[in-house]
């Protein structure tokens, strides 16, 4: 049907014109009727005047998710790829951020296409989560998710328990399409903001995240955690339970899906054996959990609570790869010349019986000499850890000789007391151990991307398109500001890299690195291999996470499948691996957007008690509202609005990334060294708002 529309038919055909093309016989016109319906409601086929159907880019129509920014207006993230689509307030229609819409290309200007929405093809979130208000008899909530920038207005017999001043939960039953503006009723009220605990939770629900798993899919996974690890389910695997192999993750991980070995060779070569935990044996395709799973799409952490895409009798027990059981793993051993260049790379299903749980910092002190207790008990550890060091850093080598960017970012992590108070932001120091365990899993991936295009397999790769336009202009702009040279025309990942170094070390180097960052296109899955821009890696995807991100356990049926039959592996339902790399890029995008609003929330919270005090910052960006800075002693960002720049009117040049006064040409630019005063903390905008000393 798509490929008729698109590929032979030359113009929009009515469903009839386009039944009879396709030849389809009247008894089975209802079911036409029902699959056409379904590509409509997909945004796989679009419907113009008079009933007539055609493909959405033959019609100039983009599909993809819209982001909103700041002023109001947004970007359509397209599915497939293309330039992002900039959408005027104005041409929004009801449209909110997260949707999933169709946008009409109007005109190409400087920075790109832009367009007006449509038709919203499929609501972001149908639950909103905001504080409820209510004066002169009229009630409404004022939705707490900044970037939705609505107010849902609840109808009085629509708002049950609710009083004025508490958080509550809402369905939207209608966003506007038959009315001045969206409209919904109270499903649950929360408590009152400021409540231990009531304030993530309420990020939690606005995202759509669940609570807790439905009762059968927690019934299934008990009864698969009391069946345990009978004899039968080892038949067939590589025994490697001999083997020295370790787990390193975060000292309060509950999962544990990775686990790593080293055989030393009489060549001066080594094995690696990267232990993945064989999740797909328990999750059955088409089973209660794979389709929770499958609607998850990846685990969720939040500031205070993780939310697992599995059941914790699964995540954290039976598939957890923990010390002294016997575990269940897909392994890809890689071996490696005295050189640390990869020679070969085999796969098998595997059973194992994990040594030791070592934390990023234990491993650390052992790479360091450090005596530890693991060392006590096993003083051989050091120096398997060494070795895989020495692996990875040649792997991390090569990867920096053919491109690959290596982000060296801060990381902040917020200190909670038991109540959920935040009492301190700390900065995550990147260690040696840290590197070394991504080192190892980037080169797992890889070589089972390079398995999936040797043997025509379909999977799921993860993807990332190079940069677009307009996103690498304003980087050169910003490093010709720096003093620093970036090519003006097809700049490749080696390019990038070259400037990080170029800034390494310096005052500069968060704020290069950030818009190096935010130049580079987000990453995605796809069914197509179109190579990761950002590893320079010609073919990657996911495949070392299964307990928490589904397209991984995806990779690892396939390649089971593979390794009992390989033509089965072939058979997968295209149109559902299609599915499956968009949803699952749509549930990581709101992840990591839950995560990063609750993390900001607890800053918020956390300024709230220096109010007053004064700061070192770097200004992180410059608009023409004000100036963004980030505090150098915690990784927080917040605004000096230019109202507050006394004695000028200030001008914003966007070119250069400043803001100079008319009068007494004093420049504020990207990137100076400033002080600052917090005047005013708002939790609702989640902002911190600061004063120029």
């Amino acid at each position: 049907m798509v490929r008729h529309l698109h590929e032979e038919a030359a113009h929009p055909l009515r469903p009839r014109e386009l039944a009879a093309a396709l030849k389809v016989a009247r008894d089975e016109y209802g079911a036409f009727r029902e699959a056409l319906e379904t590509l409509e409601a997909d945004g796989r086929v679009y419907r113009v005047r008079g009933g007539r159907v055609a493909i959405p880019e033959d019609l100039g129509l983009v599909i993809g998710r819209l982001q909103t920014i700041e002023s109001g207006a947004g970007f359509v993230i397209p599915e497939e790829g293309d330039e992002d689509v900039f959408v005027r307030y104005r041409d929004l229609g009801t449209a909110v951020h997260g949707d999933r819409v169709a946008v009409r290309i109007e005109r190409r200007e400087r920075r790109g296409p832009r367009g007006t929405i449509v038709q919203v093809l499929e609501r972001g979130q149908s639950r909103v989560v905001g504080l409820f208000r209510r004066s002169r008899g009229q009630s409404w909530v004022e939705v707490t998710e900044p970037r939705l920038g609505v107010e849902v207005f609840i109808p009085e017999r629509d708002r049950g328990e609710a009083e004025a001043g508490a958080l509550v939960v809402v369905q939207v039953t209608d966003w506007g399409e038959e009315g001045p503006g969206p409209a919904g009723r109270v499903e649950r009220v929360l408590g009152r903001a400021g409540e231990p605990g009531v304030d993530v939770l309420a990020i939690q629900l606005g995202f759509g995240l669940a609570d807790e798993f439905p009762e059968e899919v927690e019934r299934a996974a008990a009864e698969l955690r009391e069946r345990g690890l009978p004899p039968e389910d080892l038949e067939g695997r590589v025994d490697c339970r001999r083997h020295r192999v370790v787990t390193i993750d975060p000292v309060d991980a509950r999962d544990h899906d990775d686990a790593l070995s080293i055989e030393r060779l009489a060549d001066g070569g080594a094995r690696i054996g990267i232990h993945i935990a064989d999740v797909s044996h328990y999750v059955r395709e088409g089973d209660e959990i794979d389709g929770e799973a499958w609607e998850r799409g990846t685990s969720v952490y939040l500031v205070d609570r993780v939310l697992p895409m599995l059941p914790h009798s699964l995540s954290s027990d039976l598939c957890s790869l923990v010390p002294g059981e016997d575990r269940l793993t897909l392994a890809a051993f890689i071996g490696v010349n005295a050189a640390g260049a990869v020679e070969h790379a085999r796969f098998a299903r595997a059973v194992i019986r994990s040594a030791h749980k070592l934390s990023y910092e234990e491993a650390q002190d052992i790479l360091e000499g450090r005596e530890t207790p693991a060392t006590r008990r096993d003083p051989a550890l050091g120096d398997d850890l060494r070795g895989l060091l020495r692996v990875s850093r040649a792997f991390r080598e090569r990867r920096r000789v053919r491109g690959s960017l290596d982000f060296d970012l801060p990381e902040s992590h917020v200190v909670l007391d038991d109540e959920g108070a935040p009492v301190d932001v700390r900065r995550r120091e990147r260690l040696a151990a840290h590197m070394l365990v991504e080192d190892l899993m980037i080169a797992a991936n890889e070589a089972v991307a390079g398995w999936a295009i040797e043997k025509a397999v379909p999977v799921l790769y993860r993807i990332h398109e190079e940069p677009n336009r307009e996103k690498i202009e304003a980087l050169q702009l910003l490093a010709e500001e720096f003093g620093l040279s970036f090519p003006k025309k097809n700049p490749q990942p080696i390019d990038f890299q070259r400037l990080l170094d170029a800034v390494k070390g310096r005052v500069e180097e968060p704020i290069v690195s950030m818009q190096v960052l935010r130049s580079l296109a987000r990453a995605r899955y796809a069914t197509s291999n179109d190579g990761h821009f950002g590893l320079a890696s010609p073919a990657y995807l996911h495949f070392t996470s299964p307990i928490r991100r589904y397209p991984d356990l995806v990779v690892h049926r396939q390649l089971g499948r593979w390794l009992e039959a390989p033509g089965s592996a072939r058979k997968i339902n295209r149109e559902w691996l299609e599915a499956t790399a968009r949803h699952s890029s749509q549930r990581e995008e709101t992840a990591a957007r839950a995560e990063r609003d609750s993390v900001d929330l607890k800053k918020v919270e956390f300024m709230e008690r220096h109010v007053g005090d004064h700061f070192e910052a770097v200004i992180s960006g410059v608009t023409g509202f004000g100036l963004f800075v980030r505090l150098d002693e915690y990784d927080i960002e917040g605004l000096v609005h230019v109202s507050s720049l006394a004695g000028d009117y200030y001008v914003h040049d966007q070119t250069k990334h400043t803001l100079r006064g008319r009068r007494t040409r004093k420049t504020y630019r990207f990137g100076d060294p400033v002080e600052v005063r917090v005047v005013r903390v708002d939790r609702e905008e989640r902002r911190v708002h600061f004063d120029l000393v």
